[in-house]
């Protein structure tokens, strides 16, 4: 069977509305699936939630709400959010879920069995917001939580352990051989280092916590929260049957996860794997933090910012542009409304929605709002084709940042022949000439409109139907961008501004 590609993004813990930050990370993840699909994969596409865990218990109850009831609205809204944001996925998994929590249960009895769980007694210290054990030497003065800074408690309790010690020498092997499984590379020494000081055994279990998977052998205790969630990438597949979906795109190609959650996805997940006698997955993409002003963009601190309504002040396809233009992979980035409208206006509504406007008002005023049926430039088309290579060669690599600035470099550089060419003035001298010229430009727009798509399939969909195209996104392939001849003779729309400017002084 030829292998799928399978992406996911992280599972979002359902404790409040979904943010801007989950929001990225799901955005880059379509972005990632639908531009696999163009080139021709078999994609499966997995989000979800999830909902286990002591730190429900108590949002629940602070709510005065029954737990899988409050559970239950907040999945909503994050399945509302994505569907605003076109959101792609094939599946939607949830923890709480009968198909999850059977897969959870046969791999921790699994798993028993083999030794690689064990009984005995943990001592620690413990962050409910964050769900993390901390041993002491991990912890700064205070006993802070590293991740969150809130204050961490003292827990003593019998528990169910991972023998994670057990294979550290293994992902060491792992990640030599897999050199690229952690991009951006700046973030795989830092999981180097931490692995080759050697590893501690995990607590697996909680005894005083029933909102979760309960342990199958021994039902004083509930699986932990985050070695019951790693799993869900493996229970929507229909793991352990080998038959079916699993069998196809199980490795998982990219998991799309944030730099905080690291350490569980580059370490204590294939590390299960490996006990599992199943390979780890290919590729962990790894974002940075959206930040307002200095500081993290997070629920616990309050400084959140809602997807939906900026996507209604700016559209869902400035923001989902804005979230891949702006953070580099790994890095963190600023977000704020003024950046936004900024980039809109300087890259969406005068570089490309300018370039689209202007020629089909020449096409109306020229040549009676029909594309002249002649050639476009030759040297052009191989400006296209080179862009268009170079642009899949960093998307590949989930460079999508510099895979967008080099579309936008040609994007400019049609704007400059336009300038240059003047056909207002060829239309009295060189009508051939003006012919040729009207045709490249809209002829790039298309291959733009197509290579963009994945990005803002909205907005893509608009410049085809301005152009008299059939838009049908799912069928279209990145190749297509490069064939030339789809517009000549075709009857264009009068223009309507596909990116109205924002008002910056109003922000």
């Amino acid at each position: 069977m030829e292998k799928g590609f399978y992406v996911t993004t992280p599972i979002y813990y359902v404790n409040a509305r979904p943010h801007l930050g989950h929001s990225y990370a799901t955005v880059l993840a379509d972005v990632i699936a639908r531009y696999r699909r163009m080139r021709g994969a078999d994609v499966w596409f997995l989000t979800g939630t999830d909902e286990h865990g002591q730190k429900l218990e108590n949002a629940a109850r602070e709510a005065g709400r029954d737990t899988k009831e409050f559970v239950d609205g907040i999945v909503k809204t994050f399945k509302d959010v994505w569907r605003t944001l076109m959101i792609s996925n094939d599946d939607f998994i949830r923890t709480t879920e009968e198909r999850h929590e059977r897969v959870v249960q046969w791999i921790f009895e699994r798993l028993y069995d083999k030794g690689d769980i064990y009984k005995g007694h943990y001592e620690g210290w413990y962050c409910t917001p964050c769900e993390t054990f901390w041993s002491e030497g991990e912890l700064p003065a205070g006993r802070l939580c590293p991740e969150c800074g809130r204050e961490t408690s003292r827990v003593k309790e019998e528990s169910y352990f991972f023998r994670m010690s057990a294979y550290a020498g293994k992902l060491l092997d792992f990640y030599a051989a897999n050199p690229g499984f952690i991009i951006p590379e700046s973030r795989r020494a830092e999981v180097l280092n931490r692995v080759g000081k050697g590893l501690q055994d995990i607590s697996v279990s909680r005894s005083t916590v029933r909102w979760g998977v309960p342990v199958p052998f021994d039902r004083g205790h509930t699986v932990y929260v985050w070695f019951d969630a790693l799993i869900n990438y493996l229970s929507a597949l229909g793991f352990p049957d080998e038959t079916g979906r699993y069998a196809r795109f199980w490795p998982a190609d990219v998991h799309v996860i944030g730099k905080d959650i690291i350490w569980f996805h580059g370490v204590i997940w294939p590390a299960m794997l490996l006990a599992l006698g199943a390979p780890p997955p290919r590729h962990l993409c790894v974002t940075g933090f959206w930040l307002q002003g200095e500081d993290r963009m997070s629920k616990s601190r309050g400084n959140v910012t809602d997807p939906v309504e900026i996507g209604g002040m700016f559209g869902v396809d400035a923001l989902r542009y804005f979230f891949l233009r702006e953070m580099a992979l790994g890095q963190d980035a600023r977000f704020s409304a003024g950046a936004l409208a900024a980039r809109m206006n300087a890259d969406l509504a005068n570089d490309y929605g300018n370039l689209l406007h202007r020629t089909l008002n020449l096409v109306h005023k020229f040549t009676g709002g029909r594309v002249p049926d002649a050639a476009g430039d030759g040297e052009a088309h191989a400006a296209l084709r080179k862009t268009a290579a170079a642009a899949a060669g960093l998307m590949d690599a989930c460079q999508f940042k510099s895979g967008l600035e080099c579309v936008w470099e040609l994007v400019r550089s049609m704007n400059r022949y336009i300038d240059e060419r003047k056909p207002w003035e060829l239309a009295r001298r060189d009508v051939p000439a003006m012919e040729k010229t009207l045709v490249t430009v809209l002829e790039t727009v298309r291959s733009v409109a197509i290579m963009t798509s994945p990005v803002m399939p909205g907005t893509s969909g608009k410049i085809f139907d301005q152009l008299s195209l059939e838009w049908n996104g799912r069928k279209l392939r990145w190749d297509d961008a490069l064939r030339w001849g789809a517009v000549q003779g075709r009857r264009v729309k009068k223009p309507e501004p596909v990116f109205p400017r924002a008002d910056l002084s109003a922000l």
